[in-house]
């Protein structure tokens, strides 16, 4: 019987050493360690909340945001989406939309963004592709919006260069904080 168990002993090392293979295996195809995604380091993927506004130009000045959550910018792989309410004060609500004036409403719609559309990286330079906009000139044929951008941690900055009509006048500089 001892013969028999020395003969066996050698091969569990073996086993042990397949299935932990074969797990280390399943691991990686179930989304455990990606070796790719670690040599790509930081990634702008998520959802970030713009923290600080920075207006360049004939009369600059940084917004401390103060209702981030009024700013939301989500980020996938291929595509973004940003929603932003531009307002030091809140709006006004709006009983009966059927009876608002143009003004009533401009005062309460007039400070949304929406745009979502599709993006390109290279380095440190972000292009995006609007699709979808509040700004129908943001949809037109061949639009696009060259930034710069800047990682740090949890930290994000956006700096706006030019789009299709040219280098912008009063460039802004978005500051995001990632919340997911």
């Amino acid at each position: 019987m001892k013969q028999r168990e020395a003969k066996q002993h050698p091969a569990k090392p073996r086993v042990a050493k397949q299935l932990f293979l074969v797990l280390a295996g399943v691991a990686l195809l179930a989304g455990g360690v990606d070796p790719a995604a670690q040599s790509r380091g930081p990634s702008i993927q998520g959802v970030w909340q713009t923290v600080e506004i920075t207006i360049a130009g004939a009369n600059p000045r940084t917004i401390t945001v103060t209702e981030p959550k009024q700013y939301l910018t989500i980020i996938t792989a291929k595509h973004y989406s940003r929603t932003e309410v531009q307002v030091e004060a809140p709006r006004p609500v709006i009983a009966d939309v059927a009876k608002a004036t143009a003004d009533e409403l401009r005062t309460v719609w007039g400070p949304v963004i929406a745009e979502a559309g599709s993006y390109e990286v290279s380095g440190s330079v972000l292009t995006l592709h609007p699709q979808v906009s509040k700004s129908p000139a943001a949809m037109a044929s061949g639009a696009f919006i060259v930034n710069t951008i800047r990682l740090e941690g949890d930290t994000l900055w956006i700096a706006q260069q030019r789009n299709q009509s040219g280098p912008y006048a009063s460039p802004v500089t978005f500051k995001l904080v990632r919340v997911e």
